[in-house]
C-alpha cells in the first residue's frame, strides 16, 4: 500500500504549475525557537545552518566533533536534506568546555550561534518553522495565483501530513502493514513506520472532510482544539459562541491520531471517521497502532500560514515566505496552488 494518490484540494482547481528545489536555496527552513537558552548548564545549544544535509547526518557530525555518543546530541525536529535549513542542536558536555567551534564548520554546515543550556533539546521543542520557497518555471495567470494566495491567507489550508512522513513513493505505510503482520524492523525504523501509519489514517479522514466541505467548519459531535496548543474539548452542542471562536481562529476541528482507546468524537464527526477508516488496510493500521501502545490523540484539521508574502523576482519565478506551527508542512500550502514538481526527484 502506498500513499501517493493526490489529496483533494480545499480551494478548487490548480492555478499554477511550477518546479521547486532546483537548488537547495529554493527551500529555506528556519526553526522558530520555543525558548531562550538558560545561559548555563551541561549542554551547549548550537544554532547551525545546513545545506544539502539531513538532521541525522548533522547530529552524527556534531557528536564526532564533540567526542560524545550520538545520544548525547539532541534536536527538536527533522529537517530535509534537499534544502538550506537553520536549526538547533544540544550537545551534552558535562564538566567540559566546548571544543573549537571553527573545527565543526565544514562544507554544508556552519555555526550561527552557541550558548549554554540546562537541558537536552527534546523533540518538538520549537514554536514552528519559517519558510522561504522559490518556485521556478511558473505557469499560470498571476492574478489567479495571487487571488489563491489571498484565500489561503484568509481561510488556511487542510493540515495534511506531508509526503516526508511516508518515505519513498509512499512506501512506509506498506512497510508498516508488514511490520504489524510480524515483520521484524529496527527500533529506529519502527518509530518512523508507526508515525507513517498514524499520519495515513489522519490524512484519510482529512481528505474526506475536505471532500464534504467540513474541514474548516466542524460537524455535529466535533472535538475542538485550542489555537496554539494541543488541548482539546468537546463534543458539545453547537452554539453561537463556538461559531464565533471558529471564525476568530481560536479553535479548530480535529481528526484522529490513532491509538488505543475510544474515539472522542460523536455524531456526524464520528460517523465520518469510522466510515473512512473501515477498509481492510485501515483496520490493520488501526489494530497495529493500538497493539503498539499508542493512545488516541487529536490533530487540527486546518492550519493558516502566518505572515504569508509573495514576490515575483522575475518572470516565471515566485518567492513565497510564511511561517507554520511545529508539525505542519509547507507542502500542504503549496498543494493548494497546483502541481509543483520536486526537481530533486528527477
Amino acid at each position: 500500500m502506498t500513499t501517493d494518490a493526490p489529496l483533494p484540494r480545499a480551494h478548487g482547481g490548480a492555478v499554477l504549475a511550477a518546479d521547486i528545489r532546483t537548488v537547495p536555496e529554493d527551500f529555506l527552513v528556519e526553526e522558530l525557537p520555543g525558548f531562550e537558552p538558560s545561559g548555563a548548564g551541561e549542554h551547549l545549544l548550537l544554532t547551525v545552518e545546513k545545506r544539502g544535509m539531513n538532521t541525522a547526518f548533522a547530529a552524527q557530525r556534531i557528536a564526532r566533533w564533540a567526542g560524545i555518543p550520538e545520544h548525547g546530541v539532541g534536536y527538536a525536529g527533522l529537517k530535509d536534506r534537499h534544502a538550506v535549513t537553520r536549526q538547533r542542536f544540544s550537545v551534552h558536555l558535562p564538566g567540559r568546555a566546548e571544543p573549537d567551534l571553527a573545527a565543526l564548520e565544514a562544507e554544508g554546515l556552519r555555526v550561527l550561534a552557541a550558548a549554554r543550556h540546562a537541558r537536552k533539546l527534546p523533540r518538538g521543542a520549537l514554536a514552528g518553522n519559517r519558510f522561504v520557497l522559490v518556485l521556478r518555471n511558473v505557469q499560470g495567470e498571476r492574478a489567479a495565483i495571487e487571488a489563491r494566495l489571498r484565500a489561503i491567507a484568509a481561510r488556511g489550508v487542510p493540515n495534511y501530513f506531508g509526503e516526508q512522513r511516508f518515505g519513498r513513493e509512499g512506501g512506509n505505510v506498506g512497510k508498516a502493514l508488514a511490520m504489524f503482520a510480524g515483520r521484524r524492523v529496527r527500533r529506529e525504523e519502527r518509530a518512523l513506520l508507526l508515525s507513517a501509519a498514524r499520519s495515513a489514517l489522519f490524512n484519510r479522514v482529512l481528505a474526506a472532510r475536505v471532500a464534504d466541505g467540513s474541514w474548516d467548519r466542524g460537524l455535529d459531535g466535533e472535538v475542538w482544539m485550542l489555537e496554539g496548543s494541543h488541548s482539546v474539548f468537546g463534543p458539545e452542542p453547537w452554539s453561537e459562541a463556538l461559531a464565533a471562536r471558529l471564525t476568530a481562529w481560536d479553535i479548530h476541528p480535529t481528526g484522529p491520531l490513532w491509538g488505543a482507546g475510544e474515539l472522542r468524537t460523536g455524531g456526524a464527526a464520528r460517523a465520518v471517521e469510522e466510515a473512512t477508516l473501515a477498509d481492510a488496510d485501515m483496520l490493520a493500521l488501526r489494530a497495529g497502532l493500538e497493539a503498539a501502545g499508542l493512545r488516541q490523540e487529536r490533530r487540527a484539521l486546518r492550519v493558516r500560514p502566518a505572515e504569508l508574502r509573495a514576490e515575483w523576482p522575475q518572470d516565471g519565478m515566485l518567492r513565497l515566505a510564511f511561517a507554520l506551527p511545529a508539525g505542519c508542512y509547507a507542502t500542504a500550502v503549496l498543494a493548494e496552488l497546483g502541481p509543483i514538481r520536486d526537481v530533486r526527484a528527477g
